[in-house]
């Protein structure tokens, strides 16, 4: 199964795809996507779909695991930022990618086994299970594959999403 992990934001927008095969993880491709804070906002949002769209047809993935939102107390960025994960929704959606979403607690959790884990111990499961040499950066990026990652513990009942592709 191909997943690809998708941390939403309108700066950065952290992506990750990998392979999952019986147990095992194989990276294929992860960065971030950015987008320029002099950009006005719609011009942002649109180049964060164009990417997502390339993304999604060089790679072919399965199935998408996005991150949910998480609050913080400015409510404009939490604006902002759930415009970007719409347009992350709306890519996969108009692809016909069968979407599963996860809250940071969850991604904590699968990875780390303790849903109030830090960042730094969410990077070095992301970088041990993916046998990768060093941490990936920017933190969205290894958040992106962390949410991928999450699908994949997440056992057969989600992975079954994935079995009409």
């Amino acid at each position: 199964m191909r997943i690809l992990g998708i941390d939403p934001g309108y700066a950065i927008m952290g992506y990750g795809v990998i392979d999952m095969k019986g147990n095992s993880f194989t990276p294929v491709a992860y960065d971030s996507i950015l987008t320029d804070k002099d950009m006005p906002m719609p011009d942002r949002l649109k180049h964060l779909y164009t990417m997502l769209m390339s993304i999604i047809i060089q790679y072919e993935p399965d199935i998408a695991a996005v991150e949910e939102l998480f609050f913080n107390s400015n409510a404009k960025t939490a604006i902002l930022v759930g415009q970007a994960r719409g347009v992350a929704l709306l890519a996969c959606s108009n692809s016909g990618l069968p979407i599963a979403e996860y809250t940071p607690l969850q991604i904590k959790q699968a990875l780390v086994g303790n849903g109030r884990a830090d960042k730094k111990q969410v990077q070095f499961m992301v970088k041990t299970i993916l046998g990768l040499k060093e941490a990936p950066k920017p933190d969205d990026t290894a958040d992106a594959l962390a949410a991928a990652i999450t699908h994949g513990h997440s056992g057969q009942s989600l992975a079954r999403l994935a079995g009409g592709r």
